[in-house]
């Protein structure tokens, strides 16, 4: 498995946690990242985007209520919001992973460890942000 794709999965994990039992964010990643054996390189990228999603979470929220209005942020299941948060997240401030891939990672994580439907839900929502925010308005230096 790539090391981002790993690193992805464990942060999207550490995230659902936090989010599910309110456990400490650097506990739980620290955990995770123990168990998965993950590469220095990697880690320093989960901590990066689990940092990055827990310091915006009221942020990215509002944006999931905006391009998901038909569920109210806090009934949807905590696997597609964390999901959101992480590609909501990665689209805005992670310069250096391309549109495309953080769709097509979180759809990815959609199919790991969301329902059937689940990915096809995170495809839309994500979809409808990007109509709203074309990349050049997203990462106007590429």
């Amino acid at each position: 498995m790539k090391i981002r794709r790993q690193a992805r999965a464990i942060a999207f994990q550490a995230l659902f946690e936090i989010d599910s039992a309110g456990h400490n964010p650097a506990r739980v990643l620290s955990h995770l990242v123990e168990s998965a054996n993950l590469s220095p390189q990697g880690a320093a990228f989960a901590e990066m985007l689990v940092k990055g999603v827990v310091e915006r979470r009221t942020q990215l929220d509002q944006l999931i209520g905006q391009y998901a209005p038909e569920w109210p942020v806090e009934q949807l299941a905590a696997v597609d919001r964390n999901i959101l948060r992480l590609a909501l997240y990665e689209l805005q401030h992670n310069d250096d992973v391309p549109i495309k891939v953080a769709v097509n990672e979180a759809v990815e994580l959609a199919k790991t460890f969301g329902s059937d439907t689940a990915p096809r839900f995170i495809n839309g929502v994500l979809g409808a942000f990007l109509q709203a925010h074309p990349a050049a308005e997203l990462r106007p230096s590429s």
